[in-house]
């Protein structure tokens, strides 16, 4: 089993309250739900209303998967979003429970 991990850091420059923020953060994570199949969290600067920090995940059973649709979020944040800026992004991936537990 692969995890694929990506920390992103946007600015919400148009943005001018938590109301705001917080309708555009639900909407993304929304989408970014709906189109590939990802876990999506804000994970930290809940109490910027111009700074926004997501934590998004997936499951696959392949490293070059992974890698795939955690740059595809990437790219789709890039271009789909003008009123966001994306200021930095890391990514892991990490194998984890590797093997069979059961004997066929």
């Amino acid at each position: 089993m692969t995890v694929g991990l990506l920390r992103i850091w946007l600015r919400l420059p148009e943005n001018h309250s938590l109301k705001g923020k917080r309708q555009l953060v639900r909407s993304l994570t929304a989408r970014l739900q709906s189109r590939f199949n990802v876990s999506v969290a804000e994970v930290d600067d809940q109490d910027l209303w111009q700074m926004t920090s997501l934590g998004i995940s997936c499951v696959t059973n392949s490293e070059r998967h992974a890698h795939e649709v955690l740059a595809a979020v990437v790219s789709y944040i890039r271009s789909q979003r003008l009123d966001l800026e994306l200021v930095d992004y890391r990514t892991e991936v990490i194998h984890a429970l590797s093997g069979s537990r059961f004997q066929l």
